[in-house]
């Protein structure tokens, strides 16, 4: 029986509740008892921004950052960050050959779709440097030719919270490349007893069917793109950023690209919520982990500060 809501929906709408639910539903079958951080982590995905993980070793990052490239048929490649590690490394590098007297490019791991960059604090700024052009403007320079990376390019970086030894911090105007920041945590009780019962799952299963495209998963960010935010939720965002930059606490609020981010990650809640319209209700719940990853706070916990800017700001009727 097809309800009342589902009829209304138009196909592309239809297709992309679809295509939703079979990514919901693969990235809960890897992280088990994180469906809170699911949610969040497709928003970011959809919303076209990169995700920060500050995070422990061990809680399947990088499982998770494998299941999104399955789902979606996408090439993964992952860079484990050491001190050592030059830019080439990250972008690729032009090598004479001696058999044809010309230059050959060889692509570094920033020309796969799906990226994961782990513990991205311990490589040197000049390296971070490089990864960061990546993430802002989709493609790289590799002496003086520029090369534009995957449309669905996607970086998934993690660094260790604890181990603050040989680290290099990223500085807030890197941070702020990142469309947000979250931890996993670990996994409650019931979670662990099933991860123990699990069986090993071949990394590569010929006869599983691919359920999703790369067609899909950029319908599924235009999908986003269309999502109509009102001009009262528009000022209703206006007012908190303003918030953010005259806070006692703060001494760098969000800044005009951070606004940005904070509507698209909003807009990409709402379509996971169902609707194609952004509510003040969507700015709220994804105000922490966009918020925590560009502010400059005068304390270690941002959770505090941020609850209130958003305590400070009335809410438009809506």
């Amino acid at each position: 029986m097809t309800s009342a809501a589902e009829n209304s929906q138009s196909p592309t709408q239809m297709a992309s509740s679809q295509a939703v639910e079979v990514l919901r539903s693969r990235l809960n079958e890897v992280l088990l008892g994180k469906r809170d951080r699911i949610e969040l982590v497709i928003a970011c995905l959809l919303a076209g921004g990169h995700l920060l993980l500050d995070d422990l070793p061990g809680l399947g990052k990088t499982t998770l950052a494998k299941a999104i490239a399955e789902c979606f048929g996408a090439k993964f490649a992952r860079i484990q960050c050491t001190p050592d590690l030059l830019p080439a490394d990250v972008t690729g590098f032009n090598l004479f050959n001696q058999k044809s007297r010309e230059f050959e490019f060889h692509a570094g791991p920033v020309f796969a779709d799906i990226l994961l960059a782990d513990e991205i604090n311990r490589t040197t700024p000049r390296t971070q440097s490089a990864l960061f052009e990546a993430m802002a403007e989709r493609q790289v320079t590799i002496d003086g030719d520029a090369k534009e990376l995957s449309p669905a390019f996607f970086v998934i970086a993690t660094q260790n919270p604890i181990d603050s030894h040989g680290a290099y911090p990223l500085p807030e105007a890197q941070l702020d490349r990142f469309a947000m920041r979250l931890e996993i945590g670990y996994p409650n009780r019931d979670a662990q007893l099933e991860i123990l019962n699990q069986k090993r799952r071949p990394s590569a299963d010929p006869s599983q069917a691919q359920p999703l495209t790369s067609d899909d998963f950029l319908s599924l960010q235009q999908s986003v793109d269309n999502i109509h935010v009102s001009k009262e939720v528009q000022e209703y965002l206006v007012a908190l950023c303003e918030e953010s930059r005259v806070h006692e606490k703060v001494v760098l609020g969000v800044s005009p690209r951070g606004m940005l981010i904070w509507q698209q990650v909003a807009k990409s809640w709402a379509l996971l919520q169902g609707r194609d319209f952004v509510t003040p209700d969507d700015i709220q719940e994804v105000a922490g982990p966009v918020l925590s990853v560009r502010l400059g706070v005068r304390s270690q916990n941002v959770d505090p500060i941020i609850e209130s800017i958003l305590q400070a700001v009335d809410v438009p009727g809506f």
